[in-house]
């Protein structure tokens, strides 16, 4: 479960639980205080959700847009343009998970090799099944809580 202030909402969480000792690959969600950075969108799929736009950094996701997962590589955990020669995650994804998506802090600055990479709160599948290591929720929760955040709003993933 997801809560902001009073609110409650349902999410999916990590396949591989939550762990405090977060390594990537492992598919776990940290046990951790994460703030949130920025925002990314897909302009043609998000348009329900535009009114948020104030409070967080928002860029839009082009089909050249990657997240480096390569603990070896220099860019790890960061933003990169495809085509990219090390491992890296597609942002513009067909299955839509990242129309809207909201970039978590987790091992971004300074990024520590195999620590985890591309934590983010995102779209979630139908039924909630779980994510990769991110928190996902509804279409309409996301649009219930986009207004709510702002940069530096911290999202708390506890046990």
């Amino acid at each position: 479960m997801l809560r902001i202030g009073a609110q409650t909402f349902p999410c999916a969480l990590g396949k591989g639980g939550i762990s405090s000792n977060k390594r990537e690959g492992d598919g776990a969600t940290p046990l951790a205080r994460m703030r949130v950075v920025k925002a990314y969108f897909r302009p043609r799929h998000s348009l329900d959700l535009m009114p948020w736009r104030a409070g967080v950094p928002l860029e839009g996701i082009e089909r050249d847009l990657g997240w480096c997962d390569a603990s070896g590589d220099r860019n790890y955990n960061q933003p990169v343009r495809l085509p990219y020669p090390a491992s890296h995650e597609k942002m513009a994804r067909d299955d839509r998970l990242y129309d809207t998506v909201l970039v978590l802090d987790w091992n971004l600055r300074p990024a520590k090799r195999g620590r985890g990479s591309a934590i983010f709160l995102h779209l979630a599948r139908p039924g909630f099944t779980p994510t990769e290591g991110c928190v996902a929720v509804s279409r309409a929760t996301m649009r219930r809580i986009l207004p709510l955040l702002r940069q530096g709003s911290v999202v708390q993933v506890l046990r």
